[in-house]
């Protein structure tokens, strides 16, 4: 996957649930930011990832979030009322002020979005992420995988001789509640919001394993095996890097250009207006 491209040089956001996620420590680690990241360097592009954010000059480690920052925030955050309490919620509001302001930058200075939004995970940036980049028409690319348990139905006929176990599991469910999503619909909000050629209901990492390296197994791989992308993430980026795509319009009843993708074309000595 050769450099030179259309994205060659652009810059991408990676948007997606990382508070609530099963584990932050391995989302971090093995999560779709990494291989999705690698993929798009391979073109030239700079991805702001906000796992790993980028150094501010002048401001050492602004807005960096790990999990004993996390963790001092949630400790001191209190309902008290009162001085005391107003002092604690303030700290922990101007503390995580940081990386809500380096995130959004990010998103300022970004492109393009790629958001990954499954229905069963409870996220805040993200919508507020998407909504900016939107409102700056930038495009957002929003992957929004089926949901399934498998684990949930094996539970269920390992209790169908259980009533009192299978009461309780379907208290839990309600209690959760648990939800599947077995098409991968996303939240309507996000239709006019994102635009209908911007969904992908996968990521498609299987054919590109073998040419990246990506041996170990990561929870999306098994995802995926069980439910192959109709309509996949990375061979639309791989396309993209040669022909800009277009959108749908209505009234036309056909596709027409599509303006939000405004990918600038830096080139020392040959663009007016800029100057290095």
């Amino acid at each position: 996957m050769a450099t030179g491209g259309l994205l060659h040089g652009a810059r991408v956001y990676l948007s997606g649930p990382m508070d609530f996620v099963a584990s932050r420590a391995a989302e971090k680690k093995f999560g779709w930011r990494n291989r999705v990241g690698e993929f798009l360097q391979r073109m030239g592009v700079t991805v702001f990832d906000p796992w790993f954010k980028p150094a501010v000059r002048g401001l050492h480690e602004y807005g960096r979030e790990d999990e004993d920052s996390v963790q001092r925030i949630r400790e001191r955050w209190t309902y008290a009322p009162g001085r005391k309490g107003a002092a604690a919620r303030a700290w922990c509001v101007r503390q995580f002020w940081e990386t809500m302001h380096i995130d959004l930058r990010m998103v300022d200075t970004s492109d393009f979005t790629i958001s990954y939004c499954p229905t069963n995970i409870y996220s805040v940036g993200t919508p507020h992420e998407i909504v900016m980049a939107t409102l700056q028409h930038k495009p957002v690319l929003f992957v929004s995988p089926p949901v399934q348990f498998p684990t949930l139905h094996e539970l269920r006929r390992h209790l169908r001789r259980d009533p009192v176990g299978a009461a309780l599991l379907a208290k839990l469910e309600r209690e959760v509640p648990i939800k599947e999503n077995p098409r991968g619909h996303p939240s309507l909000w996000y239709l006019p919001l994102v635009g209908g050629e911007n969904f992908f209901d996968g990521f498609g990492f299987a054919p590109y394993r073998k040419r990246f390296g990506w041996q170990k197994d990561i929870p999306l791989d098994e995802h995926e095996r069980r439910r192959k992308p109709r309509r996949p993430l990375l061979p639309f980026l791989e396309r993209l890097n040669h022909r800009l795509p277009k959108k749908w319009d209505d009234k036309l009843g056909r596709f027409v250009a599509d303006d939000d993708w405004l990918l600038w074309d830096f080139q020392a000595g040959k663009t007016q207006g800029v100057r290095r």
